[in-house]
């Protein structure tokens, strides 16, 4: 339950990047050995990912809440658990990192936040370009390969997690393995780190073109994920939506400044620290309609585009928001819409005509990041908003009440629900 009103103030800490982490638990398939992992977010989508890894024999010990150590020398299955893996988008880099493990998986479709279509033809692609032979007749994702050995993948679009998966399946593969047409998000050069890290041989992540070098000798090591550059934006948005002022620590600015960007074009103020960012409205001042698109790396990210459109429903003027990653990315509208937003959609694109407010209501979370645009609007809205199905928030956010209650805003949970529970 959201009260609407407060002007947000003071200081925040992000926590580790979701994106990343997903990424980096499936990574330590790779490595015989312990991986310890800092920085970790303490969100469902992580503790989902270290139940599979413990179904797959994985010994995982958490040191404290944001920090584990992770040894999957006994690992002895390739066959995940259909019931996690359905439940979570990111259980798809199970793939990649079994197929490097053992040279065969068997993962059920990956399940995660519904944005239409999830092909994984390009996923495919990059397995059989390294040997592997890839079955889905059965409705369950086989792949099998006599050996792995190094080759040529381009990708026919920017995929960050055919990315993801080749980078895995790649790492202990024979030989070079050249990907063009990379993803190029933090979170990828985050894998890379980290796999480099554990011994790893992989170039040019953050660009077009990634080389990597396989080799059988990983080993252990400790690893610190980075800040999550979707949360931190998150918290700027709601900054600038409730005319606040809000300094975040432990943030990469690097990693914001297309977001910060779109902030300053609508005029909010925007400055950078070392490893802290500041947004803050200056008071009386009117702020600007804008248009944007949602597009990979560096473009402004698609996990944001929810976001900015709620902060967008009460700029005079029209603002427009193109979706260029999901085909059904818009779900969340109709439940702006329920407040008050003045919002119509064409297909890819949303046009939001400014509203003089936003009026509580009975809403939900359609997907994760709609459930972060709910609470901005909330924030923003007269009187009390309700925010239902509230799990998909708690997939990729940290404490995210006590975040925002720290900052000043009314915000309390009603009803806890922990689908997580044996």
């Amino acid at each position: 339950m959201v009260k609407g009103g407060n002007r947000l103030q003071g200081e925040v800490t992000i926590s580790g990047a979701k994106n990343a982490a997903v990424a980096i638990l499936p990574a330590c398939l790779l490595v015989k050995d312990v991986c310890r992992i800092e920085n970790l977010p303490d969100i469902k989508d992580v503790k989902l990912f270290v139940r599979i890894l413990k179904q797959l024999n994985a010994d995982v010990k958490y040191i404290d809440k944001n920090t584990v150590e992770i040894d999957c020398t006994d690992v002895n299955s390739y066959a995940p658990s259909r019931d996690l893996t359905r439940r979570m988008r990111g259980s798809s880099y199970l793939m990649g990192a079994l197929l490097g493990r053992f040279s065969r998986f068997s993962v059920d479709p990956p399940g995660g936040c519904d944005f239409g279509t999830r092909p994984i033809d390009q996923h495919i692609k990059s397995f059989e370009a390294l040997g592997a032979d890839i079955d889905t007749s059965r409705g369950v994702i086989n792949g099998t390969a006599d050996k792995l050995s190094g080759g040529s993948i381009f990708f026919d679009v920017v995929t960050v997690g055919a990315t993801i998966n080749a980078m895995l399946a790649a790492t202990c593969a024979d030989g070079l393995t050249v990907i063009e047409n990379a993803a190029k998000e933090p979170h990828i050069v985050d894998l890379a780190n980290f796999l480099n890290n554990m011994g790893a041989n992989i170039r040019g992540a953050g660009t077009d073109t990634i080389k990597i070098k396989g080799t059988k000798n990983l080993h252990g090591g400790t690893y610190a994920i980075i800040p999550d550059q979707i949360e931190a934006g998150t918290f700027m948005v709601a900054a600038a939506a409730t005319r606040g002022d809000v300094v975040l620590k432990n943030v990469i600015p690097r990693h914001l400044e297309i977001i910060s960007a779109k902030l300053v074009e609508a005029g909010v103020n925007v400055s950078d620290g070392e490893d802290s960012v500041r947004v803050w409205v200056d008071e009386n001042k009117a702020l600007r309609h804008i248009n944007f698109s949602a597009l990979p790396y560096p473009g402004f990210p698609t996990d944001m585009q929810p976001q900015l459109v709620s902060f967008l429903t009460t700029i005079p003027g029209t603002s427009t928001a193109r979706e260029g990653v999901w085909e059904n990315r818009f779900r969340y509208v109709n439940e702006l819409k329920r407040m008050g937003a003045n919002i119509r959609v064409e297909g890819k694109l949303a046009i939001i005509d400014g509203v003089d407010r936003l009026i509580g209501a009975n809403v939900k979370a359609t997907d994760l990041r709609a459930g972060a645009a709910m609470i901005i609007a909330g924030l923003i809205a007269e009187g009390t908003t309700e925010i239902t199905d509230i799990y998909h928030i708690d997939r990729g956010y940290e404490n995210f009440e006590e975040k925002f209650v720290n900052l000043g805003g009314d915000i309390q949970r009603i009803q806890v629900v922990d689908d997580l529970l044996d």
